[in-house]
């Protein structure tokens, strides 16, 4: 079985790319969400963000 590694911004966005292209937006939107937190510019997170339409369905505290 091969083994994922996410170290990088763009490792989620490719991930979420998958998601979405196999029917899973929620998924896709939450991985997106992940891939923008990790993106030191505040731009290109905010691209990121618009790719992948929906609102938040995260939890926070």
């Amino acid at each position: 079985m091969p083994r994922f590694t996410f170290d990088r911004p763009t490792d989620f966005v490719d991930a979420a790319r998958e998601m979405a292209d196999s029917g899973r937006p929620t998924l896709a939107r939450l991985l997106a969400e992940e891939a923008a937190d990790r993106t030191p510019d505040p731009d290109a997170a905010a691209r990121i963000l618009a790719e992948f339409s929906g609102r938040s369905l995260r939890q926070e505290d």
